[in-house]
């Protein structure tokens, strides 16, 4: 008998009854299996507040009883918004992320709710694939030398600060100028984000496989700003004008920094990737096709 310990990270909130009980049905699908189930120490309070009952006694906690590290895989139950928590805990671990939608597109999901059994169980027997996504970089200069750093998975989105003025700025690709505007935003985008708000603030769909970075101008008052698609070792930088009113910059909409008018954000592709884990590898242009409904019989019939 082997000795070792598997432990799964789930992931997931309790906003919706459906959400609790496939959180439960997870939890409690993995201890009967022995695998070890994982959950953060607020999703756990939250989780026994809603339900009322205790947990199955083999729930350990994370950041108590174990790390992240310790854990094969992290399991997210939910939307899009949900998955990129779990791809925070997870991406500095080097952890693959197995996402199951309970929301509506999901297109970082792998399954839907209907096949949770199925998905847990491959999860069990580790019959997965992992596949590396590329991340993006994102470095601010503040106009008094500070300097932050962070990343997303998706998308670096530059907006302003002050809704009641538009944002000028000047867009820098690999040190040269390209052009400069009046706009409400900038996105940085990887080619995974590009069916996220990249897509919907107009730019172009990019295949995973692609190996690039997106800039897409939200709302531009020029034009001349269409997207772009650069290569991915390229650095795609964003100034803020010192004049002009203050920004904000969110990555993949989760975590805020602020933009003080004369500060310059740099995009580049990061050195560590996310680890997304696939149960049904095939083409994108079928996902593509299933999350948006897209139709596939032509005009004539």
């Amino acid at each position: 008998m082997s000795s070792e310990v598997r432990r799964i990270l789930v992931v997931g909130h309790v906003a919706r009854d459906e959400a609790i009980d496939a959180t439960l049905d997870t939890l409690r699908f993995l201890a009967a299996h022995d695998i070890v189930p994982v959950l953060e120490e607020a999703f756990a309070r939250e989780l026994t507040e809603h339900q009322r009952e205790d947990l199955p006694a083999e729930v350990e906690r994370l950041g108590i009883d174990c790390e992240v590290a310790d854990c094969e895989l992290v399991v997210v139950l939910g939307g899009d918004g949900t998955i990129l928590l779990g791809v925070d805990l997870a991406r500095e671990a080097n952890v693959p992320v197995l996402g199951v939608n309970l929301g509506h597109v999901g297109f970082l999901a792998e399954s839907e709710r209907e096949s949770l059994p199925l998905v847990l169980q491959r999860a069990i027997d580790r019959g997965y694939e992992v596949e590396e996504r590329m991340a993006l970089r994102v470095d601010v200069r503040q106009p008094d030398g500070t300097v932050e750093t962070g990343w997303a998975l998706n998308e670096a989105s530059i907006e302003k600060g002050n809704r009641q003025r538009m944002l000028s700025v000047g867009i820098d690709v690999d040190g040269e100028p390209l052009s400069s505007f009046g706009c409400d935003g900038v996105l940085f985008s990887t080619p995974t984000g590009s069916t996220a708000y990249s897509f919907s603030a107009g730019g172009p769909i990019v295949w995973p496989a692609v190996e690039a970075l997106l800039l897409v101008p939200v709302s531009a008052h020029a034009l001349f700003t269409k997207p772009i698609v650069v290569a991915p070792d390229s650095e795609l930088a964003v100034e803020i004008h010192p004049e002009g009113p203050d920004a904000i910059i969110w990555l993949d909409g989760r975590r805020r920094l602020d933009l003080p008018a004369g500060s310059r954000v740099t995009g580049t592709r990061s050195e560590q990737p996310v680890r997304l884990a696939r149960l049904h590898p095939g083409p994108f242009t079928t996902r593509l096709v299933k999350k948006f409904q897209l139709p596939t019989v032509g005009w004539r019939g």
